[in-house]
């Protein structure tokens, strides 16, 4: 059976058992993560059926942001996924049922799994691709809107003189983790396009800084300085 014969698939029982109410995390992200690990996996000798379905099924437990387990999704996800290979998608080859549940576990941020193969390295890179760039942008604020969390704090929105804090205000989600994924990546293609991405937010920032400011046609030339060194050493 061919990888888009599987990808219809297993498109195919999430969309009808899976529910999609975080619309950060549907079926469209999983299929995100999937197109950003065929890049990041091309010319290398990483099992694409791994990789597959360590994409699709990364999420099928996905506790909220704020949930007092949230660290264990993953955890809880890795044996989920077994559960639905073995029972709904019988014919999947039960010796990749293994690679397929690390690639899972080790896909979340907050567990802090180490990713051991090379399949949970690409699996671990795309997903966390998701959070940086326009898309990244776009994911953040519906997230923090759900949770009732403010934009950011006008007054100081890089946290100048108070503790960072994102569990009130979105911004600051920025500097507690988003620029922060370049280092964690695990493939030189994901680490370059994490490089790449992350600079779009650091613009993004220096444009709201100017804005704040009463500048809406520029961009803060300090906060660009400030941040863009940070990644550069990456």
């Amino acid at each position: 059976m061919t990888l888009i014969h599987w990808q219809t698939r297993f498109e195919s029982w999430l969309h009808q058992t899976w529910p999609q109410d975080d619309k950060a995390h549907d079926v469209a992200h999983l299929r995100r993560v999937w197109q950003t690990s065929q890049r990041i996996m091309k010319g290398t000798e990483a099992d694409e059926l791994v990789v597959l379905a360590g994409c699709y099924f990364h999420d099928i437990v996905n506790l909220p942001k704020n949930h007092p387990e949230r660290h264990l999704a993953s955890a809880k996800a890795a044996v989920e996924t077994r559960r639905i290979l073995l029972n709904v998608f019988p014919d999947f080859p039960k010796e990749k049922h293994d690679a397929v549940s690390h690639a899972v576990h080790a896909h979340s941020f907050s567990a802090g799994v180490p990713a051991e193969t090379l399949e949970a390295k690409i699996v671990q890179d795309a997903d966390r691709l998701e959070s940086l760039g326009a898309i990244g942008l776009a994911r953040v604020f519906y997230v923090s809107g759900a949770l009732g969390r403010s934009l950011f704090d006008s007054n100081d929105p890089l946290g100048r003189v108070r503790p960072l804090n994102d569990t009130e205000w979105a911004l600051d989600h920025f500097q507690k983790k988003l620029l922060r994924l370049p280092e964690t990546m695990q493939t030189a293609e994901g680490r370059r396009l994490a490089e790449y991405n992350a600079e779009f937010l650091v613009t993004y920032m220096a444009k709201l800084c100017a804005e704040l400011k009463g500048d809406h046609c520029g961009l803060d030339e300090k906060v660009l300085m400030e941040f863009s060194p940070m990644l550069e050493k990456y």
